[in-house]
């Protein structure tokens, strides 16, 4: 479940990444992606608990109160930051490692129905979604990527790549350093 000290990491995590913010007090008690990754903590802990109509349950409810609508199926990892938040959208299968700032009205859904396997977006480590971008399918985000506000994307993005525009293209990638193999 969400700990106090992964909710506190988190808080910090905002106030240096949020220039908006003025104290950690001000983030802990106003910021709804922090309330809505504490109810998605919760609940993601009955769902892996199989308690699959509690954590729906306590999702909608989560989404009633903050404007964020997260699956409890998802997996999300520390010190993400939901920049204003309102209108965003998480799929069940969606990843989201840590580090990650998803601004409002974004979505991470599917493009088709399938029962089994990866239907959303993983979203890699340090990367930054614009506002109302649309991530659909099971896409990759590379790490410290960015995508554009209000794009679509349908398709990989690189690591260390920006991605813009509706189907989203791709107008700045810097390329990553290769290690030699021993």
């Amino acid at each position: 479940m969400f700990r106090r000290k992964a909710w506190l990491q988190t808080a910090r995590a905002i106030l240096q990444r949020d220039p908006a913010a003025h104290n950690l007090w001000t983030v802990l008690l106003t910021y709804p992606g922090l309330h809505a990754l504490g109810w998605y903590r919760l609940a993601h802990w009955l769902y892996q608990h199989h308690r699959y109509t509690l954590a729906e349950l306590l999702s909608r409810h989560a989404a009633h109160r903050t404007g964020i609508l997260i699956s409890p199926a998802a997996k999300i990892g520390q010190r993400v930051f939901f920049d204003h938040g309102i209108g965003t959208v998480i799929g069940a299968t969606a990843i989201i490692e840590d580090d990650v700032t998803i601004l409002h009205g974004v979505t991470l859904g599917a493009r088709h129905f399938q029962a089994t396997g990866r239907r959303h977006p993983y979203v890699q480590r340090g990367a930054m979604i614009g506002a109302h971008a649309q991530l659909l399918g099971p896409i990759t985000i590379g790490v410290a990527s960015q995508v554009g506000a209000g794009a679509v994307v349908l398709a990989d993005v690189p690591a260390h790549a920006t991605a813009v525009g509706t189907p989203a293209h791709i107008v700045h990638a810097t390329p990553t350093l290769m290690t030699a193999q021993s």
